[in-house]
């Protein structure tokens, strides 16, 4: 005999919730999103048309294909219709991938998505998952969706700018000269013509070239007629000129430059996108690729915070992002911790000083310090004798190194640092001079002091070497990078899937927030399982005692803790 088997037979319950676990990561999803206000969804509100679906079913669905290593609208929508989760987060609407893929790129979505951090990590506070102390960051590179060879490089359209700009140049003087264009040029312009300045050419050669053709109807000689000719085929050659080279490249190279901003490069098929060496490198041959930095904040494994940049290294990314992390999240907890990739001057005045954090950051030579070839070896300026009063360093050759001037250098962000120049008073004859410079000649060797850079690698070490601060720090490879490897070998996400940067932030921000609810969903399945354990071993405990509460001698404490002992053994 088997079981009743009938298809065709309506069967209750209809409501799909009862079919699902209750620690699965749909509950997570539907939780995370009922809990954003109301105000933002009524932005994508619209009074005229068929009313459209609900922001908060579109988010649930898209977030919760997410987690599901599903990143295809038409994936989604095939997913609509073959999951009973997704059929429950969507209250039976079958919505179609044109309109997923267009609320998924719309701009309010972000809103939500930064809203939804907020609320995960004010839960995660609120149940003592994390406990604000710090923030682990840390960056990678994550390929962009545009083609590989888009490329546009800034030092390619300065050098072919520039050769427009001679020929356009000599064209202008040409033409200025002949008296054909007025004087277009303002006072202090030293180089070519600018793509107004081409159009206005264009424009009044058009007019010079309408004139022209009113006359020769009208005109009966035959010399002025062939004249009147040659001039209006010399218009016609010029501003075909302006018109199909000159003002198309002018126009084209500027819009490279307004797109360039402090980058290097550029894609065509994604602007926003910066070529930059990944990590994966399947060609092995060091290929540049368009991609964006992706920065994150962590605590306990879950990101609390992402943005995107377009630097290939961490370091000037660090201060923007905190940045970031401060108006999202209105607090930022005492300590900031990184690898030696943010290790700068800056980056630690600017926590310091401004945001009067802790930086638990390492910088590029801090393990290199800690080893004794390094403090044995008596060419490193670090490793000379100092004297104070005097300001004069004793170099390997017992010879004084004296403080010659002050310097100050600007970086490329505007960031200025101080040094002092110090300078060795005679460098002739020494035995170690090889070992010592490399300077040529008779010039002697200098060195270069920054006081606040010393210190604040001296605070490193000091704060490095504490316990608190020292096992804080420990914690950052355990905690920000298993995020990565969560990302791209278990979410199965190696690359954007929207392009521009709006479209890009949106992407990672549902990937991220997808391994937070899938953590979150395993989280609450350990949770749930020990409570379950715990609640086997009273209930049998309590039978047990119920048994033998009738026996003389009997000690129920006794009995527990025997059956405790028995049940932890098996």
């Amino acid at each position: 005999m088997f079981k009743n088997y009938t298809i065709n037979q309506t069967i209750l319950p209809l409501d799909m919730e009862q079919y699902i676990p209750e620690t699965d990561v749909a509950f997570a999803v539907n939780a995370l999103i009922e809990a954003i206000p109301h105000t933002l969804f009524n932005q994508l509100e619209q009074q005229l048309g068929r009313p459209p679906y609900h922001p908060k079913m579109m988010l649930k669905i898209i977030l919760y294909a997410y987690t599901q290593r599903v990143f295809s609208g038409r994936r989604i929508e095939f997913l609509l219709e073959d999951s009973y989760r997704m059929r429950w987060l969507a209250n039976h609407e079958q919505v179609s991938y044109r309109t997923i893929n267009r609320f998924r790129s719309h701009k309010t979505t972000a809103q939500l998505l930064a809203e939804a951090f907020v609320l995960f990590r004010r839960q995660l506070i609120t149940h003592q998952i994390i406990d604000n102390e710090a923030i682990f960051i840390d960056g990678t590179k994550i390929e962009a969706d545009a083609n590989k060879f888009s490329f546009v490089w800034r030092k390619a359209t300065t050098r072919y700018e520039k050769l427009l700009d001679e020929k356009s140049e000599i064209f202008y003087q040409t033409l200025y000269q002949e008296e054909v264009l007025p004087c277009l040029k303002e006072e202090n312009q030293s180089d070519g013509l600018t793509s107004d300045q081409l159009e206005e050419a264009a424009n009044h050669l058009e007019a010079e070239l309408h004139e022209v053709e009113a006359q020769l109807p009208n005109e009966k000689q035959k010399e002025k007629q062939s004249q009147l000719k040659r001039k209006s085929r010399t218009y016609r050659k010029y501003l075909r000129k302006i018109q199909a080279d000159y003002l198309p490249r002018k126009q084209k190279y500027e819009a490279y430059n307004q797109l360039f901003q402090e980058r290097n490069s550029f894609s065509k098929t994604d602007t926003d996108a910066t070529f930059m060496r990944m990590k994966d490198d399947y060609m092995r041959n060091g290929q540049l690729k368009p991609g964006y930095n992706l920065q994150i904040a962590t605590e306990n494994q879950y990101v609390l915070a992402y943005d995107l940049f377009p630097n290939p290294t961490d370091t000037k990314t660090l201060n923007p992002f905190l940045d970031s992390f401060l108006e999202q999240h209105n607090e930022l907890p005492e300590y900031i911790v990184a690898d030696a990739g943010y290790g700068s001057e800056e980056n630690y005045m600017y926590i310091s000083d401004i945001l009067h954090k802790t930086p638990l950051i390492t910088y590029g030579s801090y393990h290199k310090e800690k080893k004794k070839n390094y403090r044995a070896n008596p060419f490193i300026v670090e490793n000379w004798r100092y004297l104070e009063k005097e300001d004069t360093y004793i170099c390997p050759a017992h010879r004084a190194v004296t403080f010659k001037q002050y310097s100050r250098r600007k970086d490329k962000t505007g960031f200025v640092r101080d040094f002092k120049i110090y300078e060795c008073e005679n460098c002739r004859s020494c035995p170690v001079r090889s070992q010592c410079t490399k300077a040529k000649g008779d010039r002697k060797r200098q060195i270069l002091v920054n006081n606040t850079w010393r210190y604040f690698k001296a605070e490193c070490k000091k704060k490095l070497l504490e316990e608190k601060t020292g096992s804080i720090y420990r914690k950052r490879k355990i905690d920000v990078e298993p995020v990565f490897g969560h990302l791209k070998a278990q979410l199965a996400f190696h690359r954007f899937h929207l392009r521009g940067k709006q479209g890009a932030k949106i992407d990672i921000g549902l990937a991220l927030m997808a391994l937070n609810l899938r953590k979150i969903g395993k989280y609450m399945e350990k949770k749930t399982s020990i409570i379950e354990k715990i609640s086997s071993i009273l209930t049998l405990t309590i039978k047990i005692e119920l048994i033998f509460f009738q026996r003389e001698g009997y000690c129920p404490t006794l009995l527990s803790i025997r059956f405790f002992f028995c049940v932890y053994r098996s």
